[in-house]
């Protein structure tokens, strides 16, 4: 095997090492229902241990107020989720900034709308 052969066969197997495992996690829909707030995930990967976090904000005249940051520890096995955290929140616009996290690193993140 010629020395440019070798190289792109290494290229390769370093490449397939590096993407074994990775996590394709996903957040969905964020609906809110008798005060909980329920937020749905795909995990394409190995299922994981970790936490999801939420800050929320209420949007009200044009501007927008921290009221809330609240989680909760979750299981993530492979495939859809739907994770239910309480919380209390009044009729209203809200951006929800929510964060799900595995051994203390951020494993997905989005940031989502609500009216109730």
């Amino acid at each position: 095997m010629s020395a440019s052969g070798y190289h792109s066969l290494l290229a390769v197997v370093v490449i397939i090492t590096l993407s074994a495992g990775c996590t394709s996690l996903t957040l969905g829909d964020v609906s809110y229902h008798n005060r909980v707030l329920t937020v749905h995930a795909s995990n394409s990967g190995d299922p994981f241990d970790g936490g999801i976090q939420v800050r929320i904000y209420e949007i009200k005249d044009l501007s927008q107020r921290e009221l809330i940051v609240t989680g909760i520890p979750v299981s993530v096995p492979k495939g859809e989720n739907a994770f239910a955290i309480p919380v209390e929140l009044e009729p209203g616009s809200y951006k929800l900034y929510i964060y799900l996290t595995a051994n203390g690193e951020r494993r997905s993140a989005g940031i989502k709308d609500i009216v109730i």
